[in-house]
């Protein structure tokens, strides 16, 4: 491969503008057909940010690796929220189920560092808790004892 561009696009919305356009202009591939593939690949993941890597050669020809949008981004299109907490220790912006959890866990966990749906809902509840969103109504930052007391099993041994 003649090269490699990464990047974060909003996903389906991807455009020749910045961040995509000026990293592809100097090469030889056609801007708008990288656009619009990316466009099509990503389209599951509408409006939220997902990571694209873009290799090409010399005559033009690309592939396209479609990454998994991180954490932070499942989670608020999960539980339908702009953004996160200015204090999310005390101002808590949603509330996700534990299937909600489950959901994204299973989403990610091509890039998380658990081995079972178990430990990646964990992974999960810490970026909940760093966002302020609780789950089951209760503080993120006590999921891991609850998941680890068994609370869950039924659903995320599953």
């Amino acid at each position: 491969m003649a090269g490699t561009i990464e990047a974060l696009v909003p996903g389906g919305q991807a455009n020749p503008g910045p961040p995509l356009g000026p990293e592809l202009g100097p090469t030889p591939v056609d801007v708008q057909d990288v656009v619009a593939r990316i466009n099509d690949e990503t389209a599951a993941f509408d409006g939220m940010e997902v990571p694209v890597t873009v290799e090409y050669d010399d005559d033009g020809s690309f592939t396209i690796e479609v990454g998994v949008p991180p954490t932070a981004e499942l989670i608020k299109d999960e539980a339908g929220f702009e953004t996160g907490s200015g204090e999310p220790q005390t101002d808590f912006v949603a509330d996700m189920s534990i299937e909600q959890v489950k959901k994204v866990a299973e989403q990610k966990s091509t890039d998380l560092l658990s081995y079972d749906v178990k430990n990646a809902a964990k992974e999960v509840g810490g970026t909940c808790a760093s966002l302020g969103v609780t789950i089951e109504g209760e503080d993120a930052r006590t999921f891991d004892d609850r998941v680890d007391a068994g609370d869950y099993d039924g659903v995320l041994d599953a």
